[in-house]
This record gives C-alpha cells, sequence and structure tokens, in this order.
C-alpha cells in the first residue's frame, strides 16, 4: 500500500492507493484541516490506524532541500527522515507540490482532462504545468527521448509583467496594497481574482450592489465573484474573472515560451475546472498566444486542462512506488501485472 500526500497551508490531503495491472488503484482518502494539528506526523497516524504502507510521498508548497522543507504558511519543518523514522514507513519522500502533480499526468485517464486547444497534437518535446489555486504553482516537465520528468519551479513568485493599461494601474494599486514587489501569483491566483476585484471597486469605480456586497462580506469571496460572473449577475465580477483569466493565458504563455514546451501546457489547480467554461470562451488562448513574432510557436502547443482534483495525489503515490522501487529492488506496480 503506498500512501500519498498533498500538503497545502490550510489542508492537508492524505490517500492511500494500491497498483491493479499496473495501474493506480484508489482505496480510500481524508481531507485535515492543518491548523488543528501540531504537525504532518500526528495527521498521518490518525489516518493510517491499522494501515500498513510500504512508502509514502507528500507534494509539499516550496523548495525540498535534502528532504527537509519550512513551511511558510504553518508552523511545522517537514524532515523526511524524522517521518520514515518516526512513522515506521521505510521509505518517505518530500517533493514540490506542483512536481507530484507532474508525476500525475502520466496517470491520468483521457477522460480526467479537457483539450482547450489541439494545436499540433504530433509535436514531441518538453511540457509545462501551470496551477492556480491558493497560490500559483509553476513545474516543467523535461522531455529525455522517452518519457518526461518533472522538476519543480517557483515562477509563480516572479515579477508580474502588466501587458494594458488597467493591468498597469492593477500593478500600481497592488504595489500600494501590499508595500512593495508584486509577483504572478498576486494576481493569478484566489487572493488574486480578490485583488482584481477590489481594483475594479476601489480605482476603476465599477458599481458594486448591496447584495453583492453583503456576500462579498459574509462568503468565500473567490467563490462569490467566481459564481456570480459565471452567471453574469454583476458587471464587476465578469470584468475581474474577464482579467484574471486574461493574466492566467499571458502567464501560461509566459511559461511555455521559458521551457519551450512543444509537447504542451497543462493547466491544473483548483480554479481551472471550477471556470472551465470561461476558459473555454477565448480569452485564456488569445492571451496565451499573444507573444508577436513567437505566437505561432504557442499556437501550435496543444493545451490541456487538469480535471481530476487528485491529479497531485496520484502523482505523489506514482513517485513513492517508483523511488521506493529503484532503492529496493521490488517494484509493487510491476508485481501487479498479470502475466
Amino acid at each position: 500500500m503506498i500512501l500519498a500526500g498533498d500538503v497545502g497551508g490550510t489542508k492537508v490531503y492524505l490517500a492511500l492507493y494500491d497498483f491493479v495491472d499496473g495501474k493506480l488503484k484508489y482505496t480510500r482518502e481524508e481531507r485535515y484541516p492543518a491548523k488543528n494539528y501540531t504537525g504532518l506526523e500526528e495527521i498521518v497516524k490518525e489516518f493510517l490506524s491499522a494501515d500498513k504502507v510500504t512508502a509514502a510521498c507528500f507534494g509539499v508548497p516550496g523548495p525540498v532541500r535534502d528532504g527537509r522543507l519550512r513551511l511558510t504558511n504553518l508552523p511545522w519543518t517537514l524532515d523526511s527522515r524524522e517521518l520514515s523514522a518516526n512513522l515506521g514507513i521505510q521509505h518517505v519522500f518530500l517533493i514540490n507540490d506542483l512536481e507530484a502533480n507532474g508525476y500525475g499526468i502520466a496517470e491520468l485517464a483521457p477522460d480526467q482532462i479537457y483539450t482547450l486547444s489541439e494545436g499540433d497534437p504530433g509535436q514531441i518535446g518538453n511540457r509545462a504545468l501551470v496551477a492556480a489555486g491558493t497560490g500559483l504553482g509553476e513545474c516543467f516537465l523535461a522531455w529525455n527521448g522517452h518519457h518526461h520528468l518533472p522538476f519543480p519551479s517557483e515562477g509563480g513568485h516572479s515579477d508580474y509583467a502588466p501587458r494594458n493599461e488597467d493591468e498597469i494601474d492593477l500593478l500600481r494599486f497592488l504595489k500600494q496594497k501590499y508595500n512593495g514587489r508584486i509577483s504572478f501569483e498576486r494576481v493569478v491566483s484566489g487572493m488574486g481574482l480578490t485583488n482584481i476585484y477590489e481594483f475594479l471597486r476601489e480605482v476603476r469605480g465599477l458599481d458594486e450592489p448591496n447584495w453583492l456586497a453583503s456576500r462579498i462580506a459574509s462568503e468565500d469571496p473567490n467563490a462569490v465573484i467566481t459564481e456570480v460572473a459565471l452567471a453574469a449577475k454583476s458587471e464587476i465580477c465578469e470584468k475581474a474573472l474577464d482579467m484574471f483569466v486574461s493574466a492566467y493565458g499571458a502567464e501560461a504563455g509566459n511559461l511555455a515560451l521559458k521551457i519551450l514546451s512543444v509537447g504542451g501546457l497543462y493547466v491544473g489547480g483548483g480554479i481551472a475546472p471550477r471556470i472551465l467554461e470561461k476558459l473555454k470562451d477565448g480569452l485564456f488562448m488569445k492571451a496565451f498566444t499573444d507573444k508577436g513574432r513567437l505566437s505561432q510557436l504557442l499556437v501550435n502547443m496543444p493545451v490541456r486542462i487538469i480535471l481530476e482534483s487528485r491529479a497531485a495525489l496520484m502523482g505523489a503515490a506514482a513517485y513513492a512506488e517508483a523511488r521506493a522501487a529503484e532503492i529496493s529492488g521490488i517494484s509493487a506496480r510491476a508485481a501487479s501485472v498479470k502475466i
């Protein structure tokens, strides 16, 4: 049995996987509010109970160095060696959360992916992965001639690059709000959608009806803005989502250029599936391909949306099994294949 984890700033997702005929088989999953626990070890012990696992991998937000990471949004320091010893799991690995998503792509079935743009599907080469959720994650998958190897990145924290007057004024607004430098994550993420909404309300003077202001104050602002925009019930919400999707497409195109992802760009994270209908209207792809003399290069790149919410867990499970097999010489995936 393989334990997979997706550790976020507010929640920890854990799942158990096995292998049947060489494919991952999901067993069970639980979500835990991180603030209610002293650390990951406590959560894992509660989740496993009597279950025995041979290997575990946790996707974590941030750069992992020598199997160790200090989380920025939680007072936790994770160490793979300590977790292995204290949990009694022989093989424990920590990898970047977008790296885990990258490994998950190979495990996805066709119905777990939506093709936003076919591009040239015959192209073979590097792939890119961008994922907006609580933050903005980025990853590149290098093609080695046989398969794609995911490499982590902190590109979501690179400098925000405005492209028009609205975005230039948005940058000024955010520089004042945050008193300094602005990264793409301040615009393309959950917080980013709210930031854009506030800019339109406070700088552009778009009307915020009383019923909307009440909902924004009492509910999750991002959920409200998205719901109202998709239902076309408020100009300010529609404009906010338009600006968000356009900025998302632009940064996806930036990543694709830097990696030269002729093998395709994948859009992951929690936001994309919720706004899939909006992503289909052409605004995302217009910004993605608007790269001047290199626009045709982007037009030829396939763009796919990951619909499966467990992609990171699947990738973590696949990574745990593969690395444990390298170390032990015993592959659970290979052993599950019937001859």
